[in-house]
């Protein structure tokens, strides 16, 4: 399975949405780099990365545990978002196409899921 999360779409997704978010905290006051902004960006590097840590796992069971990992960290930076947004940080119109990233991710990540613990 190891370099199998190259050809996933969830992936590619999951690495451009982590660019993006890198891309919309960096106007996130000086103060929050430590804080909002690193979390964050730590959170959302997470759904990839965790994708990638899971291929390379021997087993389609240690796989989907992973991609539960990841809906974890996805979920985790939708919360982060909203927040964002309702502390002034992130526009609505940012917030919302970022939050349908999320929402769209996350369904690719529960067929994955699905896909991995019925086969």
């Amino acid at each position: 399975m190891s370099d199998t999360y190259k050809h996933l779409t969830v992936w590619k997704d999951s690495v451009t949405f982590a660019t993006e978010i890198y891309s919309a905290t960096r106007e996130f006051p000086q103060s929050e780099l430590f804080g909002l902004t690193s979390q964050l960006r730590r959170a959302a590097v997470s759904v990839a990365a965790n994708l990638a840590e899971g291929a390379g796992r021997n087993s389609k069971k240690d796989f989907a545990r992973f991609v539960d990992i990841a809906l974890g960290s996805l979920n985790e930076v939708e919360t982060l978002l909203k927040i964002a947004e309702n502390i002034g940080y992130l526009s609505s119109s940012v917030y919302s196409g970022l939050f349908d990233s999320t929402q769209s991710i996350g369904k690719a990540l529960g067929g994955l899921r699905k896909y991995l613990k019925h086969t």
